[in-house]
């Protein structure tokens, strides 16, 4: 269990990282994605960012970071919303350097309800607005992934990755995401959007809201996702243990160790 620990990253908030849990992740070696919230913006300096990330790189761990996404809308209509959730962007590139994260993910935010009426301007103001992060990132030697979140199903997802594929824009498959607001089975979501699968968020539901319950803890059966990446690469995406409590780590772990398929040791994730 230990060995396959140190294959994935475990959510945690900036604040909580640097107020009480920075070192139970260095004692125990816990790869975190760390997610820098608004609210985190606005009260934390340059220098507290850097001091923690100093932690982290001097104890070996690898980051992946986990971007704003209340309220912001890359492919909103209005250039007024555009324009904040520009300058939230703009403000995690400038932590990109401390951080090193090997990937940043966002959420694509398509919302039918909200989208389906301007789903053309959505579309191109989102290829756009990610185009731009995306190049940033991978100056910097990491890569953007985008989340789903209330898709209903993978089709409405397509097109944005197909048209950010020159940017190496990634899919993070959100699989308690799916479970909760999706209405399309976990083999049409890896059929239409596998190959772009750069990521996964693991954490467990019982298919009505998103609980963020440990691993085995509600109905996903995670056996066809990884049969399905077993299949399809050499290596694992990057994981991501996207569960709330600290307690729930060991449950975790415990079943992600009886669903990976690959043996070799410590390898490395697919690269950034």
């Amino acid at each position: 269990m230990n060995d396959l620990k140190r294959r994935v990253q475990v959510c945690v908030p900036f604040a909580r990282l640097r107020a009480e849990l920075l070192g139970h992740f260095t004692a125990n070696r816990l790869n975190p994605e760390i997610g820098i919230d608004a609210p985190a913006l606005e009260r934390f300096s340059f220098e507290d960012f850097a001091a923690v990330a100093d932690v982290l790189h001097r104890h070996g761990l690898t980051v992946t970071l986990h971007a704003p996404f209340v309220d912001l809308s890359a492919g909103s209509t209005d250039p007024a919303i555009r324009a904040v959730t520009r300058r939230r962007f703009a403000e995690i590139l400038r932590l990109v350097p401390l951080f090193t994260p090997r990937t940043v993910v966002a959420h694509a935010g398509y919302d039918w309800q909200r989208h389906e009426y301007f789903r053309k301007a959505w579309m191109d103001n989102s290829v756009d607005f990610w185009t731009e992060v995306a190049q940033g990132l991978n100056r910097s030697g990491s890569r953007l992934m985008l989340e789903n979140v209330y898709e209903h199903g993978p089709g409405e997802l397509r097109e944005l990755f197909e048209r950010l594929q020159p940017c190496r824009v990634g899919l993070c498959l959100d699989c308690g995401h799916l479970t909760a607001f999706g209405r399309a089975p976990f083999s049409e979501w890896l059929n239409v959007l596998g190959p772009f699968i750069g990521q996964v968020h693991l954490h467990d539901n019982h298919g009505k809201k998103d609980d963020h319950l440990p691993l085995g803890r509600g109905m996903i059966d995670f056996s066809a996702l990884f049969d399905y990446l077993k299949a399809a690469r050499s290596r694992p995406p990057v994981m991501t243990l996207e569960i709330h409590g600290t307690d729930d780590l060991a449950t975790s772990l415990a079943c992600l160790e009886r669903l990976w398929p690959w043996t070799e040791p410590l390898e490395r994730a697919e690269p950034a």
